[in-house]
């Protein structure tokens, strides 16, 4: 036994009421099937439409390379024209992915094929819908997002699996020191708990999302992602409405995005090993604990 996985509530439509009372109040991933039905995104979206409208714009790619801690995060790998891009996913794997890419801003009238869902919560951040790509093989790796928003997360053109954590969990999974990822020398599906013992029973969830679904991730929560087949998400993102949520929002980018940022390049390898050595010292002292229970 390594991680407890269970499966993700899923429904094919449901009430503001319903989702506020039973999901974002209580802070519950849900998996909405027919939330893009109406969208004509949901069609309209297929890989050869997408190349016509972006066109040969240069985007920067990455890798399954694990986070290396000295180093700035999200560090391109390469760089390639959309077209040929989208060209390589859907003729063979590869662990090649699109990080967070504001394709609205290169074309803007696909803006007119998503409906933000507004029906069931507030606080869209509208000026920050974001693409990703990937090719079977590409991982997204475990993390959760800094400015911590509520993300409605919908898969287009193939199949992706995701594993989800709650936050309370971090410390277990091996969180690095003023920071938003984990130790990443092990596997999410396969982990090693001999050498990360912490791992043993963490309890997550994980979903196998289609063309169309949309996965609502509550904000905080920690989430790995592995493209089966070569295709793209949109997320959608929202604040929470606590003022305590915003706040930590903030700390988060100024002292996790900023600060932090600052001390790894200048202390670089040194201070990359102490956080390392720190996270599996708060890892084993919470295993020890019993934490996070």
């Amino acid at each position: 036994m390594s991680f407890i996985l269970s499966s993700i509530d899923t429904v094919d439509t449901i009430s503001a009421a319903d989702f506020t009372k039973n999901y974002l109040n209580p802070r519950r991933p849900l998996v909405i099937k027919g939330l893009t039905k109406t969208w004509p995104a949901r069609d309209k979206w297929t890989p050869e439409y997408l190349k016509q409208v972006v066109g040969d714009k240069v985007v920067p790619l990455y890798d399954n390379s694990k986070a290396d801690p000295a180093k700035p995060i999200n560090s391109a790998t390469t760089h390639m024209p959309f077209t040929d891009y989208i060209d390589l996913i859907k003729s063979q794997p590869t662990e090649l992915r699109i990080f967070f890419f504001n394709i609205f801003k290169q074309a803007p009238e696909l803006l007119n094929d998503i409906v933000m869902p507004k029906d069931l919560m507030g606080g869209f951040l509208e000026s920050m819908p974001a693409m990703f790509f990937g090719g079977s093989n590409s991982v997204t790796f475990l993390h959760y997002d800094i400015d911590l928003p509520h993300i409605f997360h919908t898969h287009f053109g193939g199949r992706k699996h995701v594993i989800l954590f709650e936050n309370k969990w971090k410390r277990r999974l091996y969180c690095i020191p003023n920071a938003t990822y984990a130790l990443e020398d092990y596997d999410v599906l396969n982990p090693d708990t001999k050498k990360f013992p912490a791992l043993e029973g963490v309890q997550g969830q994980e979903v196998f999302l289609e063309h169309g679904d949309t996965l609502f991730m509550p904000t905080g929560y920690w989430h790995w992602m592995k493209y089966l087949d070569g295709s793209y998400s949109l997320s959608l993102r929202a604040w929470d409405a606590s003022l305590s949520r915003k706040a930590a929002s903030l700390y988060n980018l100024a002292v996790k995005g900023g600060i932090d940022s600052v001390l790894k390049m200048t202390l670089k390898s040194g201070y990359a090993k102490f956080r390392e050595e720190l996270a599996i010292k708060w890892a084993n002292r919470e295993l020890k604990a019993g934490k996070p229970y």
